[in-house]
């Protein structure tokens, strides 16, 4: 229970808020695309085949990743597990930055002028669930409220 208590638990900030909205909100098309195809996305056995097939990416690996993509958004939305959604999402980005856009440079493509993209998104994202891993979800975040229930049951000894 004390693990429990100490994941949930958060300050009543707003500058974990704006951080976990705002990696939430912009995370939540990456994931619909992949999930449902969305936002001009081609939905999960698409997704999943591009990342097996043509990325050589484990399937396992694949699958969590587009969950932490889906789930994690709802999460940091919803600020129900905060961290462990911004967890997945800093992995996710670190992976991304890393294994496929580190070789195109810092900047995205925004002129269509290079190959690919750079990863100064990836490392904007990362940045951000930096501060909900370490801060919580903060106001008005599920978490919260969980803890602060937690807190106040008595613990029964048997």
């Amino acid at each position: 229970m004390k693990t429990l208590l100490t994941l949930l638990k958060t300050n009543d900030g707003i500058t974990p808020l704006i951080a976990r909205l705002t990696l939430g909100l912009v995370m939540f098309p990456h994931g619909a695309q992949k999930v449902f195809g969305w936002f001009g996305g081609y939905g999960f056995s698409a997704t999943m085949n591009s990342f097996t097939g043509q990325m050589h990416i484990p399937a396992l690996f694949a699958f969590l990743a587009i969950a932490a993509e889906f789930a994690g958004s709802l999460g940091l939305i919803t600020g129900f597990l905060s961290r462990v959604a911004a967890l997945g999402i800093a992995v996710n980005m670190l992976a991304a930055m890393l294994m496929v856009h580190a070789p195109h440079g810092f900047f995205m493509n925004w002129a269509g002028n290079q190959k690919g993209e750079g990863f100064e998104y990836h490392l904007l994202a990362f940045g951000l669930a930096l501060v909900v891993i370490i801060s919580g979800g903060g106001k008005w975040s599920v978490d919260r409220l969980l803890a602060g229930r937690l807190e106040v049951q008595p613990v029964k000894h048997d």
